[in-house]
């Protein structure tokens, strides 16, 4: 993780098989999109397994936990830059609640209360459409037709990945509700900490966000669900995976291409993600794809070039 108060010094990043500004910043910059979209895909299966042995809210805890007890001693050896007011730190706060804590929260449990993950996958790959939205609406990014068209592609090449596990049965209002506010906190999360938070130093940001949100979900997972744990090697590997590649590396990959580009554009890498769920599934766990999920990443994978086009202009 890098510090962030020379943001021209990070390589502009680009899309899984863009093309960068040129040599080893192009191929950085891919290889840090690749590293996200593979994290970030599988994470849903590492959730999915740590959720067997410990309900949501408790889940967050042990993650939040843990990842508090990683990041004081890198920051406090590392770090000479801290915010320079309680307002930076309110805004890393409403950031890092909104996009971990609230986020999670809601699609762990749209999952836990029966919703498939074809459903909760096809609804949380909105983003891309809200963030296109906004970026154009208020963030001065202007979308061609082009890049509309790669949108509403990816959006369809996802729809078509998780079809054969849909089960709208599943879609009972509480899921609904819960992965609809993961929708919206994500997205306007992702957005708050470009626009308030931009030369934050992404460590001391992951320090505070985590221990918000640790003071957030701690509460509610002993009111509601009694803090009750079954230990397990699987639960151990699955909060570890998902506080270091997920939590911290991944996240922190994503800001950094969220600085250097349109955030439409990397945010339609999110797109890429249940494919990379769903080709995992295969390798792990022998769930072979069907002909039209293979035609669902091919338009994605299309949907995604066709937005990361470098014509785009923010």
């Amino acid at each position: 993780m890098r510090n962030q108060s020379s943001p021209d010094s990070t390589p502009a990043p680009v899309a899984p098989g863009g093309a960068g500004n040129g040599g080893d910043k192009g191929r950085y910059g891919t290889l840090l999109a690749w590293f996200f979209v593979i994290v970030w895909g599988s994470g849903f299966l590492a959730s999915k397994t740590g959720m067997l042995y410990a309900p949501p809210f408790t889940f967050l805890t042990l993650r939040y936990l843990f990842a508090l007890a990683c990041m004081v001693p890198l920051v406090l050896l590392s770090v000479r830059r801290w915010p320079g007011s309680m307002r930076e730190v309110g805004h890393l706060c409403v950031a890092g609640l909104l996009m971990h804590a609230i986020n999670l929260s809601g699609s762990h449990y749209s999952q836990y209360l029966g919703m498939s993950a074809g459903n909760t996958a096809l609804i949380l790959a909105l983003q891309p459409l809200l963030t296109a939205v906004f970026a154009q609406w208020r963030m001065g990014e202007r979308l061609n037709g082009v890049h509309w068209a790669g949108i509403l592609m990816g959006l369809g090449g996802v729809a078509l990945v998780v079809w054969p596990k849909l089960n709208l049965q599943a879609m009972a209002i509480g899921s609904l509700a819960s992965v609809m506010i993961s929708l919206l906190s994500i997205t306007a999360g992702t957005l708050y900490q470009r626009v308030y938070c931009p030369q934050v130093d992404l460590r001391v940001a992951a320090l505070i966000q985590f221990a918000a949100c640790l003071l957030f979900v701690a509460p509610l997972a002993y009111l509601v669900e009694g803090f009750v744990i079954d230990w397990s090697w699987q639960l151990v590997l699955s909060v570890i995976f998902l506080v270091v590649f997920a939590s911290i590396l991944a996240t922190n990959v994503f800001h950094i291409m969220m600085r250097r580009g349109q955030a439409t554009r990397v945010t339609s890498l999110l797109f890429l993600t249940p494919v990379v769920a769903v080709l995992l599934e295969w390798v792990m766990f022998g769930v072979t794809p069907t002909w039209l999920m293979a035609l669902g990443i091919a338009v994605t994978c299309a949907g995604v070039a066709l937005v990361s086009m470098r014509s785009m202009r923010g």
